[in-house]
Protein backbone atom coordinates (compact mmCIF):
# COMPACT_ATOMS: atom_id res chain seq x y z
CA UNK A 1 0.00 0.00 0.00
CA UNK A 2 1.48 3.23 -0.83
CA UNK A 3 2.43 5.96 2.01
CA UNK A 4 0.40 8.87 0.70
CA UNK A 5 1.11 10.42 4.59
CA UNK A 6 5.13 10.29 3.39
CA UNK A 7 4.31 11.37 0.07
CA UNK A 8 2.71 14.59 1.68
CA UNK A 9 5.78 15.23 3.89
CA UNK A 10 8.34 15.01 1.51
CA UNK A 11 5.98 17.34 -0.59
CA UNK A 12 5.86 19.81 2.55
CA UNK A 13 9.42 19.60 3.08
CA UNK A 14 10.54 20.16 -1.00
CA UNK A 15 8.12 23.32 -1.16
CA UNK A 16 9.86 24.96 1.45
CA UNK A 17 13.06 24.22 -0.27
CA UNK A 18 11.88 25.81 -3.25
CA UNK A 19 10.98 28.75 -1.72
CA UNK A 20 14.36 29.20 -0.93
CA UNK A 21 15.82 28.68 -4.47
CA UNK A 22 15.83 32.15 -6.68
CA UNK A 23 14.47 32.70 -10.32
CA UNK A 24 17.65 32.06 -11.61
CA UNK A 25 17.96 28.47 -9.96
CA UNK A 26 14.81 27.35 -10.90
CA UNK A 27 15.01 28.51 -14.42
CA UNK A 28 18.20 26.66 -14.72
CA UNK A 29 16.44 23.27 -13.18
CA UNK A 30 13.23 23.48 -15.54
CA UNK A 31 15.86 23.89 -18.96
CA UNK A 32 17.83 20.91 -17.19
CA UNK A 33 14.73 18.87 -17.14
CA UNK A 34 13.65 20.19 -20.76
CA UNK A 35 16.78 18.65 -22.06
CA UNK A 36 16.46 15.49 -19.89
CA UNK A 37 12.83 15.22 -21.35
CA UNK A 38 14.25 15.38 -24.62
CA UNK A 39 16.92 13.06 -24.52
CA UNK A 40 15.06 10.22 -22.72
CA UNK A 41 12.72 10.43 -25.97
CA UNK A 42 13.09 6.55 -27.28
CA UNK A 43 12.38 5.51 -23.39
CA UNK A 44 9.36 7.30 -23.14
CA UNK A 45 8.30 6.69 -26.52
CA UNK A 46 8.88 2.53 -25.54
CA UNK A 47 6.80 3.43 -22.28
CA UNK A 48 4.26 4.79 -24.36
CA UNK A 49 3.76 1.84 -26.65
CA UNK A 50 3.00 -0.14 -23.06
CA UNK A 51 0.00 1.95 -22.64
CA UNK A 52 -1.30 2.25 -26.50
CA UNK A 53 -1.28 -1.36 -26.64
CA UNK A 54 -3.48 -2.34 -23.33
CA UNK A 55 -5.85 1.08 -24.78
CA UNK A 56 -6.00 -0.88 -28.24
CA UNK A 57 -7.02 -4.47 -26.42
CA UNK A 58 -9.72 -2.00 -24.59
CA UNK A 59 -10.58 -0.92 -28.00
CA UNK A 60 -10.58 2.43 -26.89
CA UNK A 61 -11.63 5.17 -29.41
CA UNK A 62 -9.35 6.77 -31.65
CA UNK A 63 -9.86 10.29 -30.54
CA UNK A 64 -9.18 9.32 -27.32
CA UNK A 65 -6.23 7.03 -28.48
CA UNK A 66 -4.59 10.38 -29.84
CA UNK A 67 -5.16 11.99 -26.86
CA UNK A 68 -2.96 8.94 -25.00
CA UNK A 69 -0.73 9.35 -28.09
CA UNK A 70 2.65 10.04 -27.86
CA UNK A 71 5.41 10.94 -30.56
CA UNK A 72 8.84 12.91 -31.24
CA UNK A 73 7.10 16.01 -32.18
CA UNK A 74 4.79 16.10 -29.12
CA UNK A 75 7.75 15.06 -26.55
CA UNK A 76 9.96 17.80 -27.90
CA UNK A 77 6.64 20.24 -28.14
CA UNK A 78 6.77 19.14 -23.94
CA UNK A 79 10.14 20.01 -23.63
CA UNK A 80 9.63 23.24 -25.49
CA UNK A 81 6.75 23.99 -23.13
CA UNK A 82 9.28 23.40 -20.28
CA UNK A 83 11.66 26.01 -21.60
CA UNK A 84 8.88 28.59 -22.76
CA UNK A 85 8.07 28.32 -18.21
CA UNK A 86 11.37 28.75 -17.65
CA UNK A 87 11.62 32.24 -19.62
CA UNK A 88 8.58 33.73 -18.45
CA UNK A 89 8.71 36.01 -15.72
CA UNK A 90 8.44 34.65 -12.09
CA UNK A 91 5.30 36.32 -10.29
CA UNK A 92 6.87 34.91 -6.92
CA UNK A 93 8.13 37.98 -4.26
CA UNK A 94 5.95 40.15 -7.16
CA UNK A 95 5.11 42.98 -4.93
CA UNK A 96 1.44 43.99 -6.86
CA UNK A 97 0.46 47.35 -4.92
CA UNK A 98 1.21 49.08 -2.22
CA UNK A 99 0.07 51.89 -0.39
CA UNK A 100 0.15 53.54 3.31
CA UNK A 101 -2.66 53.66 5.45
CA UNK A 102 -4.08 56.48 8.44
CA UNK A 103 -1.57 55.13 10.71
CA UNK A 104 1.62 55.57 7.98
CA UNK A 105 1.93 51.24 8.25
CA UNK A 106 3.77 50.73 4.40
CA UNK A 107 1.57 47.98 3.21
CA UNK A 108 2.50 46.05 0.16
CA UNK A 109 0.99 43.02 -1.45
CA UNK A 110 2.77 39.99 -2.59
CA UNK A 111 2.58 36.85 -4.52
CA UNK A 112 3.68 33.97 -2.63
CA UNK A 113 3.36 29.90 -3.78
CA UNK A 114 -0.13 27.99 -3.10
CA UNK A 115 2.45 25.30 -1.25
CA UNK A 116 1.83 21.49 -1.98
CA UNK A 117 -0.58 21.01 -5.13
CA UNK A 118 -2.24 17.84 -6.03
CA UNK A 119 -3.12 16.99 -10.04
CA UNK A 120 -5.80 14.27 -10.72
CA UNK A 121 -6.06 13.84 -14.60
CA UNK A 122 -6.73 11.11 -16.96
CA UNK A 123 -5.23 10.15 -19.96
CA UNK A 124 -2.79 12.81 -21.42
CA UNK A 125 0.64 12.36 -20.78
CA UNK A 126 1.76 16.40 -21.71
CA UNK A 127 -0.43 17.11 -17.98
CA UNK A 128 2.50 15.37 -16.35
CA UNK A 129 5.28 18.19 -18.10
CA UNK A 130 3.03 20.77 -17.96
CA UNK A 131 2.36 20.29 -14.46
CA UNK A 132 5.42 19.96 -13.05
CA UNK A 133 6.93 22.97 -14.95
CA UNK A 134 4.69 25.23 -14.10
CA UNK A 135 4.06 24.06 -10.15
CA UNK A 136 8.29 23.94 -10.18
CA UNK A 137 8.19 27.73 -11.36
CA UNK A 138 6.06 29.14 -9.26
CA UNK A 139 7.57 27.12 -6.13
CA UNK A 140 4.50 24.85 -5.14
CA UNK A 141 5.58 21.04 -5.14
CA UNK A 142 3.44 18.77 -6.81
CA UNK A 143 1.80 15.14 -5.96
CA UNK A 144 0.75 14.08 -9.63
CA UNK A 145 -1.61 10.74 -9.73
CA UNK A 146 -2.25 9.98 -13.39
CA UNK A 147 -4.64 7.51 -14.72
CA UNK A 148 -4.18 4.04 -15.53
CA UNK A 149 -4.66 4.54 -19.24
CA UNK A 150 -1.31 6.75 -19.53
CA UNK A 151 0.48 4.75 -16.74
CA UNK A 152 3.78 3.84 -18.18
CA UNK A 153 4.05 7.15 -19.98
CA UNK A 154 3.16 9.16 -16.77
CA UNK A 155 5.90 6.83 -15.05
CA UNK A 156 8.08 7.27 -17.15
CA UNK A 157 8.07 11.08 -17.55
CA UNK A 158 8.30 11.59 -13.60
CA UNK A 159 11.35 9.38 -13.57
CA UNK A 160 13.20 11.65 -15.67
CA UNK A 161 12.30 15.02 -14.55
CA UNK A 162 13.22 12.83 -11.17
CA UNK A 163 16.25 11.75 -12.23
CA UNK A 164 17.42 15.68 -13.35
CA UNK A 165 16.32 16.91 -10.26
CA UNK A 166 18.89 14.39 -8.36
CA UNK A 167 21.39 15.05 -10.93
CA UNK A 168 21.41 18.61 -10.27
CA UNK A 169 21.37 19.11 -6.44
CA UNK A 170 17.20 19.51 -6.34
CA UNK A 171 14.99 17.39 -3.95
CA UNK A 172 13.33 15.21 -6.38
CA UNK A 173 10.58 14.95 -4.03
CA UNK A 174 9.11 18.31 -5.44
CA UNK A 175 7.64 16.50 -8.60
CA UNK A 176 6.61 12.87 -7.21
CA UNK A 177 4.03 10.51 -8.79
CA UNK A 178 1.70 8.24 -7.25
CA UNK A 179 2.16 4.86 -8.73
CA UNK A 180 -1.15 3.27 -7.06
CA UNK A 181 -3.91 4.08 -9.62
CA UNK A 182 -6.75 2.62 -7.63
CA UNK A 183 -9.99 4.24 -6.48
CA UNK A 184 -9.12 3.74 -2.93
CA UNK A 185 -5.90 5.72 -3.41
CA UNK A 186 -7.31 8.54 -5.44
CA UNK A 187 -10.05 9.07 -2.69
CA UNK A 188 -7.13 9.09 -0.06
CA UNK A 189 -5.84 11.78 -1.57
CA UNK A 190 -8.36 13.96 -2.28
CA UNK A 191 -8.52 14.07 1.91
CA UNK A 192 -5.08 14.78 2.26
CA UNK A 193 -5.78 18.08 3.49
CA UNK A 194 -3.33 18.65 6.21
CA UNK A 195 -0.56 18.33 2.85
CA UNK A 196 -2.10 19.23 0.55
CA UNK A 197 -3.18 23.08 -0.33
CA UNK A 198 -5.38 22.94 -3.43
CA UNK A 199 -6.20 19.92 -5.48
CA UNK A 200 -7.13 20.05 -8.98
CA UNK A 201 -8.91 17.66 -11.17
CA UNK A 202 -8.10 17.48 -15.03
CA UNK A 203 -10.63 14.56 -16.65
CA UNK A 204 -14.12 13.87 -17.85
CA UNK A 205 -17.34 15.21 -16.18
CA UNK A 206 -17.29 11.76 -13.80
CA UNK A 207 -13.89 12.43 -12.85
CA UNK A 208 -14.75 15.76 -12.21
CA UNK A 209 -17.84 14.87 -10.08
CA UNK A 210 -15.88 12.38 -8.38
CA UNK A 211 -13.36 15.09 -6.94
CA UNK A 212 -16.11 17.94 -5.99
CA UNK A 213 -18.09 15.25 -4.18
CA UNK A 214 -15.38 13.28 -2.05
CA UNK A 215 -12.71 15.63 -1.38
CA UNK A 216 -11.69 17.51 1.84
CA UNK A 217 -9.01 19.38 0.31
CA UNK A 218 -9.67 22.65 -1.90
CA UNK A 219 -10.17 21.83 -5.69
CA UNK A 220 -10.18 24.11 -8.40
CA UNK A 221 -12.58 22.65 -10.41
CA UNK A 222 -11.21 22.11 -14.54
CA UNK A 223 -14.30 21.15 -16.78
CA UNK A 224 -15.53 19.79 -19.37
CA UNK A 225 -15.99 21.35 -22.90
CA UNK A 226 -19.43 21.48 -24.06
CA UNK A 227 -18.92 24.28 -26.72
CA UNK A 228 -20.26 26.73 -29.13
CA UNK A 229 -20.59 28.28 -31.77
CA UNK A 230 -22.88 30.68 -33.08
CA UNK A 231 -22.83 31.61 -36.79
CA UNK A 232 -25.08 35.07 -36.35
CA UNK A 233 -27.02 37.06 -39.33
CA UNK A 234 -24.27 39.45 -39.70
CA UNK A 235 -21.60 36.46 -40.30
CA UNK A 236 -19.25 36.28 -43.41
CA UNK A 237 -19.65 32.73 -44.10
CA UNK A 238 -16.66 31.65 -45.46
CA UNK A 239 -14.87 33.02 -42.08
CA UNK A 240 -17.83 30.85 -40.22
CA UNK A 241 -17.05 27.84 -42.05
CA UNK A 242 -13.14 27.81 -42.03
CA UNK A 243 -13.90 28.98 -37.71
CA UNK A 244 -16.38 26.17 -37.22
CA UNK A 245 -14.29 23.35 -39.31
CA UNK A 246 -10.82 23.90 -37.23
CA UNK A 247 -13.20 24.50 -33.79
CA UNK A 248 -14.44 20.72 -34.47
CA UNK A 249 -12.24 18.74 -36.53
CA UNK A 250 -8.36 19.58 -36.02
CA UNK A 251 -8.58 17.87 -32.55
CA UNK A 252 -12.07 16.85 -31.53
CA UNK A 253 -10.72 14.72 -28.54
CA UNK A 254 -9.76 18.18 -26.60
CA UNK A 255 -12.15 20.35 -24.51
CA UNK A 256 -11.44 23.26 -25.80
CA UNK A 257 -13.35 21.32 -29.40
CA UNK A 258 -17.17 22.53 -30.30
CA UNK A 259 -20.03 20.14 -29.88
CA UNK A 260 -22.16 22.24 -30.97
CA UNK A 261 -23.12 24.64 -33.56
CA UNK A 262 -26.15 27.33 -33.59
CA UNK A 263 -27.24 29.04 -36.55
CA UNK A 264 -29.36 32.09 -37.11
CA UNK A 265 -32.36 31.12 -39.59
CA UNK A 266 -31.42 33.98 -42.28
CA UNK A 267 -27.76 32.35 -43.11
CA UNK A 268 -29.20 28.68 -42.28
CA UNK A 269 -29.97 28.11 -45.67
CA UNK A 270 -26.86 29.47 -47.21
CA UNK A 271 -24.40 27.85 -44.62
CA UNK A 272 -25.52 24.11 -43.57
CA UNK A 273 -25.02 22.58 -47.47
CA UNK A 274 -21.87 24.15 -47.53
CA UNK A 275 -20.87 23.14 -44.01
CA UNK A 276 -21.91 19.50 -44.71
CA UNK A 277 -20.48 19.25 -48.19
CA UNK A 278 -16.96 20.06 -46.13
CA UNK A 279 -17.30 17.32 -43.07
CA UNK A 280 -20.06 15.20 -43.75
CA UNK A 281 -17.90 12.25 -44.90
CA UNK A 282 -15.59 12.83 -41.78
CA UNK A 283 -18.25 14.12 -39.08
CA UNK A 284 -21.60 12.66 -37.50
CA UNK A 285 -24.84 15.43 -37.75
CA UNK A 286 -27.35 15.58 -35.59
CA UNK A 287 -29.57 18.20 -35.93
CA UNK A 288 -33.15 19.86 -35.21
CA UNK A 289 -36.40 20.04 -37.14
CA UNK A 290 -34.75 23.11 -38.95
CA UNK A 291 -31.53 22.32 -39.17
CA UNK A 292 -32.67 18.28 -40.83
CA UNK A 293 -35.04 20.26 -43.05
CA UNK A 294 -32.46 21.80 -45.06
CA UNK A 295 -29.54 18.34 -44.15
CA UNK A 296 -32.09 15.31 -44.13
CA UNK A 297 -28.85 13.27 -43.91
CA UNK A 298 -28.58 15.23 -40.49
CA UNK A 299 -29.42 12.38 -37.77
CA UNK A 300 -32.46 13.68 -34.88
CA UNK A 301 -30.46 15.77 -32.13
CA UNK A 302 -32.08 15.01 -29.11
CA UNK A 303 -32.37 17.09 -25.60
CA UNK A 304 -29.15 14.52 -24.45
CA UNK A 305 -27.10 15.95 -27.73
CA UNK A 306 -27.25 19.29 -26.34
CA UNK A 307 -26.13 18.75 -23.24
CA UNK A 308 -22.88 16.41 -24.32
CA UNK A 309 -19.44 16.88 -24.67
CA UNK A 310 -18.74 14.33 -27.32
CA UNK A 311 -14.95 14.42 -27.74
CA UNK A 312 -15.48 12.75 -31.23
CA UNK A 313 -16.71 13.90 -34.66
CA UNK A 314 -19.96 14.44 -34.02
CA UNK A 315 -21.43 17.97 -34.42
CA UNK A 316 -25.24 18.97 -33.26
CA UNK A 317 -26.95 21.43 -35.31
CA UNK A 318 -29.46 23.99 -34.23
CA UNK A 319 -31.05 26.92 -36.29
CA UNK A 320 -32.11 29.65 -34.30
CA UNK A 321 -34.77 33.00 -34.80
CA UNK A 322 -32.21 35.32 -33.26
CA UNK A 323 -29.47 35.88 -31.10
CA UNK A 324 -31.52 36.12 -27.75
CA UNK A 325 -32.35 32.08 -28.61
CA UNK A 326 -28.27 31.36 -29.00
CA UNK A 327 -27.53 33.05 -25.89
CA UNK A 328 -30.35 31.47 -23.81
CA UNK A 329 -29.63 28.10 -25.05
CA UNK A 330 -25.71 28.37 -25.09
CA UNK A 331 -25.94 29.44 -21.02
CA UNK A 332 -28.31 26.36 -20.48
CA UNK A 333 -26.49 23.97 -21.53
CA UNK A 334 -22.45 25.26 -22.03
CA UNK A 335 -20.68 23.96 -19.63
CA UNK A 336 -18.35 27.41 -18.97
CA UNK A 337 -15.98 26.74 -21.18
CA UNK A 338 -15.38 28.49 -24.45
CA UNK A 339 -17.98 29.84 -26.19
CA UNK A 340 -17.71 31.88 -29.76
CA UNK A 341 -19.78 33.80 -32.38
CA UNK A 342 -19.13 34.81 -35.60
CA UNK A 343 -20.39 37.55 -37.03
CA UNK A 344 -19.56 41.01 -38.46
CA UNK A 345 -22.28 43.48 -36.49
CA UNK A 346 -20.36 45.28 -33.31
CA UNK A 347 -23.72 45.49 -31.96
CA UNK A 348 -24.30 41.76 -31.57
CA UNK A 349 -20.42 40.93 -30.58
CA UNK A 350 -20.38 43.40 -27.31
CA UNK A 351 -23.74 41.59 -26.47
CA UNK A 352 -22.40 38.06 -26.91
CA UNK A 353 -19.22 38.75 -25.35
CA UNK A 354 -21.06 40.77 -21.95
CA UNK A 355 -23.92 37.49 -21.90
CA UNK A 356 -22.41 34.67 -22.26
CA UNK A 357 -20.97 32.85 -19.41
CA UNK A 358 -17.92 31.17 -19.82
CA UNK A 359 -14.41 31.17 -19.24
CA UNK A 360 -13.38 31.94 -22.92
CA UNK A 361 -15.86 34.19 -24.72
CA UNK A 362 -14.57 34.52 -29.04
CA UNK A 363 -15.74 36.81 -31.39
CA UNK A 364 -14.00 35.65 -34.80
CA UNK A 365 -11.69 33.02 -33.62
CA UNK A 366 -11.87 29.39 -33.09
CA UNK A 367 -12.13 27.93 -29.81
CA UNK A 368 -9.31 25.75 -30.16
CA UNK A 369 -7.51 28.67 -28.95
CA UNK A 370 -8.31 28.17 -25.10
CA UNK A 371 -4.97 26.75 -24.50
CA UNK A 372 -3.09 28.16 -21.71
CA UNK A 373 0.07 27.67 -24.45
CA UNK A 374 -1.62 30.07 -26.96
CA UNK A 375 -2.27 32.81 -24.36
CA UNK A 376 1.11 33.07 -23.85
CA UNK A 377 1.44 30.94 -20.67
CA UNK A 378 3.80 28.38 -21.73
CA UNK A 379 1.80 25.99 -20.40
CA UNK A 380 -1.19 25.01 -18.67
CA UNK A 381 -2.59 23.70 -15.33
CA UNK A 382 -5.82 22.89 -16.73
CA UNK A 383 -8.65 25.49 -17.67
CA UNK A 384 -11.12 27.14 -14.49
CA UNK A 385 -14.70 26.64 -15.38
CA UNK A 386 -15.44 28.15 -12.02
CA UNK A 387 -15.15 32.26 -10.77
CA UNK A 388 -13.47 31.61 -7.88
CA UNK A 389 -9.71 32.19 -7.32
CA UNK A 390 -9.07 31.52 -11.04
CA UNK A 391 -10.61 31.08 -14.32
CA UNK A 392 -9.69 29.84 -18.00
CA UNK A 393 -6.36 28.68 -18.76
CA UNK A 394 -4.24 28.65 -15.34
CA UNK A 395 -0.58 29.57 -15.40
CA UNK A 396 2.17 30.58 -13.62
CA UNK A 397 -0.01 33.39 -11.90
CA UNK A 398 -2.99 31.15 -10.75
CA UNK A 399 -0.84 28.45 -9.05
CA UNK A 400 0.20 31.66 -6.88
CA UNK A 401 -1.60 33.37 -4.06
CA UNK A 402 -1.15 36.68 -1.97
CA UNK A 403 0.14 37.27 1.41
CA UNK A 404 0.15 41.32 3.20
CA UNK A 405 3.72 42.60 4.45
CA UNK A 406 3.94 45.47 6.40
CA UNK A 407 6.43 48.09 7.47
CA UNK A 408 6.02 49.98 10.29
CA UNK A 409 8.48 52.62 12.45
CA UNK A 410 6.93 51.29 16.13
CA UNK A 411 3.53 51.99 15.40
CA UNK A 412 1.00 50.93 17.65
CA UNK A 413 -2.84 50.41 17.72
CA UNK A 414 -5.01 52.58 19.83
Amino acid sequence: MIDLTKIGQQAQKSAHELGLLSTKDKNNLLLQMADAIERNTEMILVANEQDLEAARLQKTTPTLLDRLTLTHARILEMANGMIEVAQLPDPIGRVDQMWRNADDLLIGQQRVPLGVIGIIYEARPNVTTDAASLCFKSGNAVILRGGKEAFYSNQALVAVLQQSLTDNGASPHAIQFITDTSHETAAEMMRLNKYIDVLIPRGGAGLIKRVKETATVPVIETGTGNNHVYIDQGAQLPMALSIVINAKIQRPSVCNAIETILVHEAVAEAFLPLLAEQIADQVELRGDEKARAILPQAEVATEEDWATEFLDYILAIKVVSSLDEAITHINHYNTKHSEAIVTDDYFASQRFLKEVDAAAVYVNASTRFTDGFMFGFGAEIGISTQKLHARGPMGLEALTSTKYVIYGEGQTRS
